[in-house]
């Protein structure tokens, strides 16, 4: 009841083992203040704890404001006067924690600042995880961690003979319990777990991996007598293939094939057989042939030799079947059929094969595979050949038969008893086609491929070459360095890429010749580890292009063969492919700049046609502009792609390299390429320059195309188009290739339309630019459209749905009203844009008109 209490009590000082966070549990029991007599003076119902860290025991002589408030302690239950009476003490239960600690240990201390208290007992302790094993880690004891919600990671360590490939680990947690488990170990090899240690596998059981849980029996025909295996070993002539798994039953050779039979056609045998009786136990089986050619009366037998082929091939077979052909006619062969299986190779018994006797027919001789030119006049060429590599028999005489190249039907034939012979009465520069096939008493062998040689022009006026087929060539070198001048690699600086062709990099530059000055260039090059056909092919178009000196064709300046990189060098044509440049400039140039381009593309063809070339390929991307708006042909590469891939009616007419769109029917059927299908492409052409580079039948397929084509369609007449112009472009696409105009025409007529300008501005009527091509095929100005969006994204302008709706034109019937003030007014103002949108709407009116579409 005393003023200014202030009672202290002190613990000794207390080592925290290690721990960083320590709980303190006070039971003790306190007096109610208002049960005592007089009053409440300065009585308190709570008392203080408080304490002190430090490293060693030097805590008893330090100043009381020097030690940590840890809390104020209240009690739940309190005790009267009553209650002493009855002696009912209530006793009260308080847990505190303290942390993180940093020292060694502690001082606890308890201030009394008038409480009827009594301390009945403090514990003071930490809390830890206790050591564990769990999935075959060991986990030490360990002390939680100072936050009340820090989850400690530990690492544990690998039991008895357990190996793991992620480090196993749990966490502590601040209660004591271990939590979140990451990996574990597993038993090595030969052990597995059982009550949670590693035990070996008994004999007869192995484990071949740790990732395996328990041991398993040995697999069929092996064994092993030992504690902890690993693997089983094979029973005597049962092996394992290194790829097998230890699970797999060990295996052997199969036994031989069965049943083999035989069918001979001429110097063809096909053999047949039938799966061994006994596998092996495996799935993998497969077949060699041996072919032996036998002399019956000498028992003796040779290996066949590399001449003889196998269809599908000789080793390796996994069907039960082969064809052997190229044998000798009359002769006997033993052909062995042998079993093997992925353990074949490490058996000790003899072969497992099957025999099959057999004695080859009477057979034509094989074909010619090497005809040569030799002295070549104006109406004669000289041939000579080798025998045929299987003769079969006695040649009796070899057959000639040649005609003139694209005129198959009309054909000659000669004989002649030796490997050489002369055709006469030939046409003079002319190209000619010649087949060589031999005879025996067996009748004729199939005809050599075709072999084509040229004879030699009657005269050359002035001023006029003709173009000579430089894989006429027995050398093509020679071709190269007769028609292309070589350039030394160092006069040329290649400064950029600009593309990419069939055979390498396109790139420009500049070139100093002696005695000239410099001036730019474009340089074909052909990349590292090209193949001798790759180089003979490169530079065949440098051998076609030597050989034209023509304003309108891109003009060579010379090759780089002695040294690498092996290149084409021509002229520089600053704008680029043709096609590519009107894209750029949509609707920037006058119908007269526009019929220009076009003249000069006529010109050089008419060139190209008078010296008897046909280009086979002309296309706005293979025409070159300069910057004077001059056009070049370019591009002769195609020509030589086709005049080794013969038609043959009996394959699909799309065979072969052919740029369908641009193509005439004739040339896509039959092949018959001439200066009247290259007409029919400069139709196309013509169509791609006056619609800004526009895509030939746009999405269509190559095979709608050819279809659509056939059954009369051509294309529509591009807006904007002078009548007379698209009256020429359907003159060029006319079915009969006689009805089309010489490129002498076209030059002419296009003259005439530059001098008389005003033939130009008679343009086609809308309403009879009506497309024939059926309404599902047209992708731009024709069709029903579900909607306005639908039907910009189909002519590639949806930028502009927005806009449209914006200004009311949200439906096709509104669209069809719009003219070319509407589109400027809400902003459409590019020329192009405008000209391609007027021109789909155009088209659409014209079909309304025509009743061909409801919108």
């Amino acid at each position: 009841m005393e003023q200014n209490q202030n009672n202290w009590l002190l613990t000794s000082w207390i080592s925290n083992e290690g721990a960083s966070r320590i709980f303190i549990e006070l039971k003790f029991t306190l007096r109610d203040c208002n049960s005592l007599p007089g009053g409440l003076g300065t009585c308190k119902e709570t008392f203080n704890v408080y304490y002190f860290e430090s490293n060693e025991e030097d805590g008893r002589n330090i100043r009381e404001n020097q030690y940590n408030k840890i809390d104020t302690i209240a009690a739940d239950e309190s005790f009267t006067e009553l209650d002493l009476g009855d002696r009912v003490m209530k006793l009260n239960t308080e847990v505190r924690d303290v942390g993180p600690l940093t020292k060694k240990g502690f001082y606890l201390a308890f201030q009394d600042v008038g409480a009827c208290i009594a301390l009945v007992s403090v514990r003071v302790y930490y809390k830890k995880c206790p050591s564990v094993v769990r999935n075959l880690a060991f986990f030490p004891d360990t002390i939680t961690g100072a936050d009340s919600s820090q989850l400690l990671e530990v690492s544990g360590s690998c039991v008895n003979l357990s190996v793991t490939d992620e480090a196993p680990k749990m966490h502590c947690s601040a209660e004591g319990e271990w939590l979140v488990p990451i990996g574990k170990c597993m038993c090595q090899e030969g052990y597995e777990e059982k009550n949670n240690t590693c035990q070996a596998c008994q004999p007869g059981f192995f484990k071949s991996s740790p990732q395996s849980q328990t041991c398993s029996k040995c697999p069929p025909h092996s064994y092993t007598h030992e504690e902890g295996s690993t693997s089983c070993v094979c029973e005597e002539r049962y092996y394992r293939r290194e790829s097998d798994p230890y699970s797999m039953a060990c295996t052997r050779p199969p036994s031989s094939p069965r049943n083999a039979i035989s069918n001979i056609n001429e110097t063809s045998v096909f053999l047949e057989w039938m799966f061994p009786a006994d596998t092996g136990g495996r799935k993998d089986v497969y077949y060699n042939i041996i072919c032996k050619k036998c002399n019956l009366v000498s028992n003796l037998c040779d290996e066949c030799g590399i001449h003889v082929r196998y269809i599908p091939q000789q080793t390796g077979l996994r069907n039960t079947s082969v064809m052997v052909v190229d044998l000798q006619a009359h002769t006997n062969y033993t052909f062995e059929i042998e079993a093997e299986n992925g353990v074949s190779e490490q058996g000790t018994g003899p072969r497992q094969y099957v025999s099959v006797n057999v004695t080859t027919n009477q057979a034509a001789p094989s074909p010619i595979s090497v005809v040569k030119k030799g002295k070549i006049a104006k109406n004669s060429i000289s041939l000579s050949w080798q025998e045929p590599d299987r003769p079969n028999g006695i040649i009796l005489e070899y057959e000639i038969k040649y005609f003139e190249k694209d005129q198959e039907t009309s054909y000659t034939i000669i004989k002649s008893k030796d490997t050489d012979t002369i055709a006469e009465g030939l046409k003079p520069a002319s190209t000619y086609i010649f087949q060589i096939r031999a005879r025996t008493a067996a009748g004729y062998g199939a005809f050599s491929r075709r072999f084509e040689f040229e004879t030699s022009p009657v005269f050359k006026l002035p001023g006029i070459k003709t173009y000579i087929d430089p894989h006429t060539y027995e050398d093509p070198n020679q071709a190269v360095h007769e028609f292309a001048k070589e350039i030394d690699a160092s006069c040329i600086n290649i400064e950029r890429v600009i593309g990419a062709g069939e055979f390498g990099e396109v790139c420009s530059g500049r070139i100093k010749l002696p005695g000239k000055r410099e001036f730019p260039i474009a340089i074909k090059t052909l990349k590292v580890g090209y193949t001798d056909k790759q180089r003979r092919d490169f530079l065949g178009e440098a051998s076609i292009m030597g050989q034209f000196d023509h304003p309108n064709i891109i003009h060579l300046e010379g090759v780089v063969t002695k040294s690498k990189p092996v290149m084409i060098v021509t002229e520089y044509m600053e704008n680029g492919s043709l096609d590519t440049f009107l894209k750029k400039n949509d609707g920037q140039f006058t119908v007269i700049q526009l019929v220009g381009m076009l003249r000069g593309i006529a010109s050089g063809m008419k060139y190209l046609s008078d010296m008897g070339y046909v280009h086979r390929d002309l296309a706005a991307r293979n025409i070159l502009i300069n910057s004077n708006l001059v056009c070049k042909v370019s591009d002769f590469g195609l020509s030589r792609v086709l005049e080794d891939d013969v038609y043959d009616p009996s394959k699909s007419a799309l065979g072969g390299k052919i740029p369908i769109r641009w193509t005439a029917p004739e040339a896509i059927a039959f092949r018959k390429f001439t200066s009247a299908s290259d007409a029919w492409s400069y139709g196309i052409v013509m169509w791609e320059v006056i619609s800004y580079g526009e895509r030939p039948y746009w999405e269509m397929t190559n095979q709608d195309v050819i279809k659509a084509v056939e059954e009369g369609y051509r294309l529509p007449s591009p807006m904007d188009c002078p009548a007379a112009l698209y009256q020429l472009m359907l003159d060029c696409w006319q079915k009969d290739r006689n009805s089309r105009p010489k490129f002498e025409e076209i030059v002419s007529m296009l003259d005439k339309l530059i001098r008389n300008p005003s033939s130009l501005k008679t343009l086609v009527n809308a309403s009879n630019r009506v497309s024939n091509l059926l309404v599902e095929h047209s992708p731009v100005g024709t069709g029903s459209y579900r909607s306005v969006n639908e039907w910009l994204e189909a002519i590639k302008m949806g930028r502009y749905s927005e806009t449209f709706m914006e200004n009311g034109y949200n439906s096709m019937d509104a669209v069809t009203q719009m003219t070319l003030e509407d589109l400027r007014r809400f902003g459409v103002t590019l020329a192009g844009h405008q000209k391609k949108i007027m021109s789909s709407i155009q088209e659409m009116r014209a079909q309304l008109l025509n009743g061909m579409v409801p919108l």
